[in-house]
Order: C-alpha cells, then structure tokens, then sequence
C-alpha cells in the first residue's frame, strides 16, 4: 500500500505575507500562481534578487512598515498611514518624527512594559502557588 502525499500549496497572498513583502509588488508570475510548502522554503532559504530586493527597499506590507517604525499596525492607521511604504519613505518618517509617530511610539513603549509588568507579576504568582 503506498500512500500518495499531496503536495501542500497556498495562495500568493499567504506566501506574501508569510516572506514578509507586499504582493502588489511581487512579478506577475509569483502573483498568478500557487506556492508549494517546498518553494517557499527555496525562497526563504535562497531568495531571488526580486525577493531581496523588495525586502530591502519596499514597499513594504503594514506589519513591516510599523515594525520598522516602532508602533502597531492600529497606530500606523491613527497617524494616516494606510498605503505600503518604501524604506526610503519609513527613513524620511523616522528623521521628520511627527507627533504621532512620537505618540504612538511611547504608547507601544508603554504596551510593552504593561506586558512586561504582567508576565512578571504571574511567573512570581505560579512560584509563590508552587510553594503552597
């Protein structure tokens, strides 16, 4: 009895966002296709020139544009940013520092802390109900 594997593939969208680029930007022939689990590990492993480069310079998808710029993708929004960027516009972003870039900024600094504060307030909790 042999047993037949399908071959796992998924849409460009998905792999798009799985490389971390915008699918907008990517060759026609990427976009019309379907992308097997193995070629996306080809493409992780050994990108193309195309793949490097649209890393490099953009446009970049929304959670890379507001990982770069230090926020979250609903702050991207409240500043106006609703359009994939280029790195060459996220360094202008970051060197100009609007007021909400800057607001949003201390309010991710904030999250993060909160998150910190919380995870260390329920590890001393699991070890204090170790001891009971």
């Amino acid at each position: 009895m042999t047993s037949h594997q399908t071959t796992q593939t998924m849409k460009p969208a998905t792999a798009a966002k799985k490389l971390g680029v915008y699918l907008e930007a990517t060759p026609a022939e990427f976009q019309e296709g379907v992308v097997s689990r193995a070629e996306l590990n080809a493409l992780q492993t050994d990108p193309p020139q195309w793949l490097q480069e649209l890393r490099r310079n953009g446009p970049h998808p929304r959670p890379v544009v507001a990982s770069k710029l230090g926020v979250s993708i609903a702050g991207l929004a409240r500043g106006g940013v609703t359009e994939p960027l280029t790195t060459e516009q996220i360094d202008a972003l970051k060197q100009d520092g609007p007021e909400w870039l800057q607001k949003e900024r201390a309010t991710q600094a904030e999250v993060r802390e909160e998150a910190a504060r919380l995870k260390e307030r329920d590890a001393a909790r699991a070890g204090q109900a170790g001891r009971d």
